[in-house]
Parts: C-alpha cells; sequence; structure tokens
C-alpha cells in the first residue's frame, strides 16, 4: 500500500500480516478520495477501524488538519503508529487503542469526514453508523467500505446516503449528515 498523493506522495505503508485486516485496495482508495477531492483539506477527520490507518493518513496526506485513528487491535495500532512516523504525521494523529463502539461512547469530539471500514459481516457497520451521526458536522461526509453483497439503509438518523459505488466484491457507501 501507497499513498497516492499530497504530502506523503509514494511512501509505502506497511500493512498487518494475516487475515484479521482486510486492507483497502488502492483501487477503492483512489476512487474514495476522487469522490471527496475537494473536502479534505483543514478537516478534522476519524479513521474508525483503522487497521493500518491509510484512509486517515492519505487525507492527512492531502491536507486534513488532524485524524484520530482507532482500532481494538494492538498490533494495529503497532503499525498504524509506525505508519503515522514514516509519513512524519504525529503532531496532528491521535491513536486510540481501543473497541469503536467504546471510543464512540465516550468520545466529545466532532469531525468532519469518517471513515468506517469494520470487518465484514460483523454487524458493527449498523451499530456505529447509528453512533457516529453526533459526531459528524453537518454536510461531513461519513464513507463506508463494506462488502458488496450487503446493502446499507438509505438514512440513519441524521445520516442519508449520497452515493454508493462497487469495486469488485468491495463496496463504498458515501453518507452525509443533514
Amino acid at each position: 500500500m501507497r499513498v497516492i498523493t499530497g504530502t506523503a506522495r509514494g511512501m509505502r505503508l506497511k500493512t498487518l500480516e494475516g487475515e484479521t485486516t482486510r486492507p483497502t485496495s488502492e483501487k477503492v482508495k483512489e476512487a474514495v478520495f476522487s469522490a471527496i477531492q475537494f473536502e479534505t483539506e483543514g478537516r478534522h477527520v476519524l479513521d474508525l477501524f483503522a487497521g493500518s490507518g491509510q484512509l486517515g493518513i492519505e487525507a492527512l496526506s492531502r491536507g486534513a488538519a488532524d485524524a484520530v485513528f482507532v482500532d481494538s487491535d494492538k498490533n494495529a495500532i503497532r503499525i498504524i503508529r509506525e505508519n503515522v512516523e514514516k509519513t512524519k504525521f504525529t503532531d496532528n494523529s491521535r491513536i486510540v487503542q481501543t473497541d469503536a463502539l467504546a471510543f464512540l461512547n465516550m468520545n466529545v469530539t466532532m469531525f468532519d469526514m469518517i471513515f468506517l471500514d469494520p470487518p465484514y459481516a460483523s454487524g458493527l457497520m449498523e451499530k456505529v453508523l447509528d453512533k457516529v451521526c453526533d459526531f459528524v458536522t453537518v454536510n461531513g461526509p461519513v464513507i463506508c467500505e463494506h462488502s458488496a453483497s450487503d446493502t446499507l439503509p438509505d438514512s440513519v438518523g441524521s445520516l442519508v446516503k449520497q452515493k454508493e459505488y462497487k469495486y469488485g466484491k468491495t463496496a463504498v457507501t458515501v453518507y452525509r449528515k443533514e
């Protein structure tokens, strides 16, 4: 995996070994950032289920003000920390090792952009979507990566589905808070 563009362009990022974490493919990542290309600069970003941290790091590379990376896996946290240090985004990153729902239950921060990429078929997408409504700014995108075989609802709380893209076995659904 590499950073596509911005200040860390071309830098290779580490990913977790094994099957516990499924990194976002470069094709999907490029498509996601093409869809939100003019919305990243100066934004406060939450990368929930961060894995290697590549989505939050891509946002930082494209000018996001800061990013919070959340993952429950201690090995993922180690990889995120290494990737953030390598890309020199330590000063505008916060890395939190905890369960996504626990983080949302204790969070008091608002975000302008939220990335959700929970394990497929875990049932976590619907649970966290309902909670992130409270923490995304008006019109802020909530970008959900999920299995193409899953259909996400047209709305969840104050979030309304704007677009859905399919890339083989992966789908990306973009919600916005109205």
